[in-house]
This record gives structure tokens, sequence and C-alpha cells, in this order.
């Protein structure tokens, strides 16, 4: 019987933790410090998501081995500062290591930090076939060290920073570059380093998302609003809170939240007695109140508005139809996706990856719903590897899963839904 390995806690750097670096004269000392380490930067980032507006960052920890631990504020120097563009020179001596790094990346390009060289430890470990892949697990698995994430959430725009936060903050980044090493040594042994390294690449290569078409469609609870005229007291509601927010910096649902958006829509008030009634069975929040007016006249503007000008209830946007109403409304999609679904799964398991991280599901039910001709007709392995390439794909991945997308194309018949097994009742067992 293998006896149970405990993790030892980290609580604190082995060089303890850290001052914050605030001023131009402690920066300059920490870019000399880490121009002196060799190796590749651990880097993390914090920021203050569901507190702020921006998703700037609001705390930055770089580690290099014989370089130092440094925390950085960012908001005394800001994006484009001398500094901080004198630090994304020094990164990019090196590789950069981050867990997670789309999450920071653009934090980290907001203030002109560009890394040209990546490692990413939670996509690496994902590649690597781990089961647990957030930070604290890895380096429980690998390294036999436990974290405390008390802090992951919390509000890193406040000053002064707690003194615990810091040394939370400092942890992230304190056995970054061990936990690197680690997972490369993983990747190698499982022939697996190439698809990270074209993953890494990729990422660094992904121009930014575009904006979002009608982003105030995405509110939560949206499912309940059935009518137009409904729905351009949402889009009012959005945009005014979205304009509010963006000017004081803070998060929209701190003003307003989607619950109460959404309820003001199916009940639309205009007076503080109709939207303190409306809104108390949610439980009405004192910060709600702070911009009535603005949110009594964004209502008063919607319902003002003419037929004509209320918006459509569905979009043209380039979005596919929900996968559940495939197998009825597109028979002739839902056979290929059913077959392709079914042999990517048996090749993810064979490969020991994640199906989403083999090859994205968005482009399977894109090439399934789009095929290329005449690759629904006659076998066409070279067109349907081109058109994944185009759709974002990477080599290494179009390499496991072409063929069985091509032979997927060809199907007519959907593979059979299993059945659900009945639960046996107390009674029948």
């Amino acid at each position: 019987m293998s006896e149970e390995v405990t993790a030892t806690p980290l609580l604190t750097p082995a060089g303890g933790t850290p001052a914050v670096i605030d001023n131009e004269t402690s920066l300059k000392s920490a870019l000399e410090q880490l121009s002196k380490g060799s190796g590749p930067f651990a880097v993390d980032a914090e920021r203050a998501s569901g507190f702020r507006y921006s998703a700037r960052a609001y705390l930055i920890q770089i580690k290099r081995t014989n370089g130092g631990l440094h925390l950085i504020d960012p908001i005394p120097f800001g994006p484009g500062h001398p500094l901080m563009l004198e630090l994304n020179d020094l990164l990019n001596t090196d590789e950069v290591i981050l867990h997670a790094s789309t999450q920071d990346l653009p934090c980290l390009r907001e203030l002109g930090i560009h890394p040209k060289r990546l490692f990413d430890t939670e996509l690496g470990g994902r590649i690597a076939g781990l089961p647990r892949v957030g930070l604290g697990p890895l380096l429980e698995s690998l390294m036999g060290v436990s974290l405390a994430k008390e802090h992951s959430a919390a509000d890193w725009s406040v000053r002064p920073l707690p003194q615990d936060w810091l040394t939370y903050a400092a942890l992230d980044v304190e056995l970054l570059v061990e936990l690197r090493d680690k997972v490369e040594a993983l990747l190698v042994d499982a022939k697996k380093d190439s698809w990270a390294k074209e993953e890494f690449a990729s990422i660094l290569l992904a121009p930014p998302p575009p904006p979002r078409v009608d982003p105030w469609r995405r509110t939560s609870g949206m499912h309940k609003i059935k009518r137009n005229d409904q729905l351009a007291i949402i889009r009012e509601l959005w945009t005014t809170r979205d304009e509010i927010a963006k000017s004081l910096d803070i998060a929209g649902g701190k003003l307003l939240n989607d619950s109460a958006i959404v309820e003001i829509a199916l009940n639309p008030v205009t007076t503080k007695k109709e939207f303190e009634k409306v809104l108390r069975p949610l439980g009405l929040r004192a910060r709600w109140l702070e911009n009535l007016k603005a949110w009594l006249d964004a209502v008063a503007r919607a319902v003002a508005l003419e037929e004509k000008d209320w918006p459509a209830l569905r979009t043209n946007a380039d979005t596919l139809p929900p996968i559940k109403l495939w197998r009825d409304k597109f028979p002739e999609k839902y056979a290929p996706l059913s077959h392709a679904r079914a042999r990517i799964e048996i090749i993810a398991q064979e490969n020991n990856i994640p199906v989403e991280n083999l090859i994205t599901p968005e482009l399977v039910r894109r090439i399934c719903w789009a095929p290329p001709t005449p690759s629904t007709s006659q076998s066409s392995p070279e067109i349907v590897r081109e058109h994944l390439i185009s759709l974002g794909a990477r080599k290494w991945q179009v390499d496991l899963v072409s063929e069985a997308i091509t032979a997927s194309l060809l199907e007519k018949e959907a593979l059979p839904t299993p059945e659900p097994v009945p639960e046996t009742t107390p009674e029948e067992a």
C-alpha cells in the first residue's frame, strides 16, 4: 500500500517578501539586479477583476535565478514608461514563464511588455496530460509544496497592499522557474515538447480579439427576454452602465448587476419607488441607487423608441446554432460532427491530452457546418488539412486529427445517442 505524500506548505519566499517597487530609483535597481541573473524570467500579474472596469495590472511579480524576486507596482509608471520599455527589452533577452499566459498577456502588453519567447506552465501541463493544472496543484504534484490561494480574488487596486497579499503574490513566482523545468521534462519524455512550442508561439502571434458586436447581448439572464421592446431596455441600461463604469473604473456589476437589468427590462420602472419594489426581491443594494437617475432615464429612452428602432431578438452574427438543434434541424451537419467528436475523443485518450487542447471544439463544429468542397462527397485529406490550418489549427493538431475529420465529413448517418440508463428505485432493487 503506497503512502500518501503530504505537500509542504510554502509560506514565504526563501529571500523574504520584497518591498513594493513604486518609484524610478527602485525600479532601476531591480532592472540592474535582473540583468545580472541568468536563465528565464518567471512573471505573474495581479488584476482587480470584479472590482475595476479595466483589466490593467496592479502588481507585477518577476523572479530570475540570481536576479532576485521583485514586486513592481505599475500604476505610478503607466503604459509606455521608459523603464517599462527597458523592462520589456530585458525580458526579451530570454524566455518569459507565465502560468495561464492568456490571462496575463493583455495587461502586460498594455504596459508595453511584449514577450517574444514564452513557456506557459498551465498549458504545458495540459499538453503533458496532467489531470490538475492550476498553479497550486502543479506545485503539489511535481514539487511537493502547497500554496495558499486565499487572495486570488482580492481587489489588487487597493493601496497600500497588505503584507500577506504581497507574500501570496511573491510565492506565485517563487518556484515558477523550477516548475517550468519539471513540466518541460514531462513534455520531452512524452515527445510532446514540439507540440507545446507550437502552442506557445501561437499564443504570442495571436492578434487581439476584435471588439464584440452588441456586447450587451451577453447580459446574464437574457433567456428570460422574449420581446424586442424588453431587449431595447436591456441595451439602453447596459450601455449606460458601461459608460458610467468606464468613467469611474468600477466593475459594471458593482453599479447594477445583470440580474437587476433583466428584472427592470421585464418590469419597466419610472420612479424610485417602482425601482425599489422591482429589485427588492433580488436584495436591493444601496450602490444601485447611486445612479438612479441614469437608470430611470435609460429606461425612459428605451420605452420611447419606435418599434423600428428596437433591436432584433436574433442577430446574423457569425455564430453557429446551438449544438442541441443540430440533430433535428441540421442532420446533414450533425452526422459528420457526431463521428468527428467520437474519433477525436479516441485520439485524445490515446495521446493523453484533453480534447479541447487536441483541437479546439469550435474548429471541429465550423468545418462540419461549412465543409470545404468536395470533402463531403470524396475523401479530401489535403483540402481538409488546409482548411483546418486556415481556421487556426496548429500543424501538430492537424497531423493528429485531419485523417479522422476527413473520414467524418463523408458520414451521412449520425452516431446513435446512447440511451440514458434508468435509475433503479429502492422498491425495484
